[in-house]
């Protein structure tokens, strides 16, 4: 069984569309197969506002304990508060570093790294673990690295992973385009099966009929869109030849996030 390091990017992850990211949901999509040997946090903690703002110092803390309680160990960097050249009040926090260090050191007793972040800064870190033997996929949301995506030996987009961003009301199922056929209006999304452990990937077949009114056509030439939908029973010949369901009620979620 392969071990396992996981190292998430906390205030990356936050500010680029993965604010509310459940870390048991992580553990338990990508920890399948593998044996976990450090899942690792790095955060962000003000301790001047923890002094003067209460709802923020009980919000933060409860978010620690959530962390420790999906088996992560929490790594705090603090935020140092400094007065610029110009005379502007600046803060500033950056665990990449602490990250990558931990990283490096660790990865000796690891076989595979799953890194959690969409900033550049980590490509160098992507490359010297990989001479290192160590397979690292990375898992980002928007605003990610292009050159991360492409360094990285699998990307993921946490968008797509069932359950992992939480959502008002009943979650929809998201994928994006594998195959369409403009002339006759149909093709076929890959998705991830919530039903399965891991990360399951599936296709289903759809119809452009069954997208939201509205919607632009063109939009499922691209491979790199993720889109909305719903699973029903097969109503089409198509779909029948590939399963016994087929994807309704289509909106796109986010255009052009995937390499």
């Amino acid at each position: 069984m392969l071990k396992l390091g996981i190292y998430v990017d906390a205030e990356n992850v936050r500010l680029s569309g993965g604010y509310g990211m459940r870390y048991e949901v992580l553990i338990k999509r990508l920890g399948v197969g593998s044996h976990i040997l450090r899942a690792n946090s790095y955060v962000v903690e003000d301790e001047e506002r923890i002094e003067q703002d209460a709802e923020y110092r009980d919000k933060l803390y409860s978010f620690f304990e959530g962390l420790r309680k999906a088996g992560f160990k929490v790594i705090k960097k603090t935020v140092k508060h400094y007065v610029d050249d110009a005379g502007l009040q600046c803060r500033k926090a950056n665990a990449d570093l602490d990250l990558a260090v931990d990283a490096l050191v660790q990865s000796q007793n690891l076989d595979r790294i799953i890194l959690v972040s969409g900033d550049s800064d980590f490509v160098r870190l992507i490359t010297a673990l990989q001479n290192r033997g160590i397979r690292v996929e990375v898992i980002g949301f928007k605003n990610v690295s292009r050159a991360l995506k492409e360094t990285a030996d699998h990307f993921v987009n946490g968008f797509l992973i069932p359950g992992l961003i939480p959502c008002e009301g009943s979650c929809r199922l998201r994928g994006w385009v594998a195959k369409f056929d403009e002339k006759k209006g149909y093709g076929f999304f890959h998705y991830y099966d919530p039903h399965e452990e891991g990360l399951v990937e599936k296709d289903v077949f759809f119809h452009t009929k069954n997208a939201k009114e509205g919607l632009d056509i063109s939009l499922f030439e691209r491979a790199s869109n993720i889109f909305e939908f719903d699973l029903v029973p097969s109503q089409s010949k198509q779909g029948k030849k590939q399963g016994e369901f087929e994807a309704v009620n289509i909106d796109i979620f986010k255009e052009r996030v995937l390499v």
